[in-house]
């Protein structure tokens, strides 16, 4: 998997018996661990794209749990070695991937399949409703260099 600096990923651990299943997503003394600001739920309709955005303070940390995602990355911090640089995961039940995302990198994300996609976030840093480390570009910027459409093949 050829990444951008700074974005790490995990192989989820998925431990099966005769009731279901448990899916060990981050510890504490896991390398990648850095911090807990907050845990939160978000849900992506099918073909939905939500991005772009980037923070200045929170690494984000991903975890698909329902349904996959298209998860793009792009790499806009020009003091970076993969400055410019797109890196696109496939993530979700059938790839159950935790994926950190540093501050500064772009990031987006498509539900793709036919129903809707879950995805737990556990970033650094709770939000501030008054002063958001968020910032917003629109899916379709040209200053990105990245097409969302479905890529047939």
């Amino acid at each position: 998997m050829n990444l951008i600096q700074g974005v790490n990923t995990k192989p989820l651990l998925v431990i099966p018996d005769e009731r279901g299943y448990l899916m060990e997503m981050l510890r504490c003394d896991d390398p990648i661990f850095e911090k807990f600001g907050q845990v939160y739920l978000t849900v992506a309709y099918p073909g939905v794209v939500k991005g772009w955005h980037f923070h200045k303070q929170q690494t984000d940390i991903f975890f698909p749990v329902k349904g996959m995602f298209k998860l793009v990355l792009f790499d806009n911090r020009d003091s970076s070695s993969s400055f410019g640089k797109i890196s696109e995961l496939f993530i979700g039940e059938r790839n159950p991937l935790l994926v950190t995302i540093p501050p500064g990198v772009v990031h987006g994300f498509k539900a793709i399949g036919t129903e809707a996609a879950y995805l737990i976030n556990l970033p650094t840093e709770p939000y501030n409703y008054q002063q958001p480390d968020e910032f917003r570009i629109p899916p379709d910027d040209p200053s990105i260099p990245y097409n969302w459409a479905l890529k047939e093949g």
